[in-house]
Formats: C-alpha cells, sequence, structure tokens
C-alpha cells in the first residue's frame, strides 16, 4: 500500500479542507487545530492521544477531535487509509468542545454512511447543492450525538421557511443552487433550512432540484 495525499478546499461554507490520505508509517506529532476534525477511516486503524487519553479509530466508526485541544496520530501494523473533513467552528460550535473530549468516537449506526457519501459528493464539483445539504445534516447528527441537538419542531414558521426555499429553488431551477445563496435571500441559516425543507417535504433539497429537472 503505497502513501498519497489529497486535499481541497469545497465551495461548501463552513468546511476549511477535505484531506483523503493513505499512510504506512507516518505519524503526527502532538498538535493542536482551530478547527473540528472529523474523520473516518476506510483501511487499517489509527492510535490516538486525545487531551492524554488513548483513543483509536477503525473503520466501523467516526470519531472526532475538537479544535484547541492537543492531540497526535499512529498507524496501526498496516498502515491506514482516511477522510477527513476540517470544519470551521462557527458552523460547530466551540460549546461542543468538552462533550468532544470525553466522546470522541460519534456512535450513531447511520453517520459512518452519511460522512462517506459527503465525501462522494464533495468530490463533484459541478453542484454544490447536494454537498451543503449532506453536510447540513451531518452536523445535525453530530450535535445529536454529542449531547446537543437543535430543536426540530415542525409549525408554521417552519413550514414557512420550507416554503420560501421551494420558490428560491424553483425560481433558479435551472442555474448553480448553493444553500449559501438560498440562506442569504431567506435570511435562515442553511441547516435550519435544509432541516425544514426535508420535514416539510419529505426529500432533501438537491433530491427535490434534481426531480425538478428531469
Amino acid at each position: 500500500m503505497s502513501e498519497s495525499v489529497r486535499a481541497w478546499k469545497p465551495a461548501v461554507a463552513g468546511i476549511r479542507e477535505v484531506l483523503h490520505a493513505r499512510f504506512m508509517s507516518h505519524a503526527y506529532p502532538l498538535h493542536t487545530h482551530d478547527v473540528w476534525t472529523l474523520f473516518i477511516v476506510d483501511e487499517g486503524a489509527i492510535a490516538y492521544d486525545l487531551d492524554r487519553r488513548e483513543g483509536h479509530a477503525g473503520p466501523s466508526i467516526v470519531s472526532i477531535l475538537p479544535p484547541h485541544v492537543v492531540h497526535d496520530g499512529r498507524p496501526g501494523a498496516q498502515g491506514y487509509r482516511k477522510r477527513v473533513l476540517y470544519i470551521e467552528t462557527n458552523a460547530l460550535g466551540e460549546d461542543l468542545i468538552g462533550s468532544a473530549v470525553d466522546r470522541p468516537v460519534l456512535p450513531r449506526t447511520d453517520l459512518r454512511r452519511r460522512v462517506a457519501a459527503l465525501h462522494d459528493t464533495l468530490q463533484c464539483r459541478d453542484d454544490a447543492l447536494e454537498a451543503e445539504t449532506r453536510f447540513a445534516f451531518v452536523l445535525d447528527a453530530i450535535r445529536s450525538a454529542l449531547g446537543k441537538p437543535d430543536p426540530h419542531e415542525r409549525g408554521e414558521a417552519t413550514d414557512r421557511l420550507a416554503g420560501r426555499l421551494r420558490e428560491f429553488l424553483d425560481a433558479h431551477l435551472f442555474e448553480p443552487i448553493t444553500m449559501a445563496a438560498a440562506a442569504v435571500e431567506i435570511e435562515a441559516g442553511p441547516t435550519q433550512l435544509a432541516r425544514a425543507f426535508s420535514a416539510a417535504y419529505r426529500i432533501a433539497p438537491h433530491a427535490y432540484v434534481l426531480g425538478r429537472r428531469l
């Protein structure tokens, strides 16, 4: 297994960088980030220390390392292949740092599939809408796993946001559409809009747009 690194900045607000890497022997020294580190391991295993606590990441789990907390990283016997998202603190707040130090392994069974699908989408730069929507729902799942879910109540205000987003999508159907642009137009957060739309219409915004285009 040869070593390789690929990194890029996607056109998705809140994601600073995407990193796909394969390492046989490379070890990270103790360091910190000013962003969140969300990663999955596709092959092999990673051992690490986070705030002087031992951790382990293998292919079946999703791990998250909080900003400003010292950690390192070491390959298992056979090396590893990983995919990483570096997430800005304005997308995932620093109020979750303590919970992440205590629980760097996110236990939700569907989250690994969602994170892997987000990585697959981020490799296609033609349309950011699907990546933005998937990212919004991954953030929701992380907050829930760390014990601070956002409220999901349906109501008139939520339905009104969903309706306004639908109008926006219909008006720009054959243009490059982003949730960031919709959020500015509607004056609501991208995650709030994606959640409201999916709750009201039982379909994600990007899936709605694809169906309308077809």
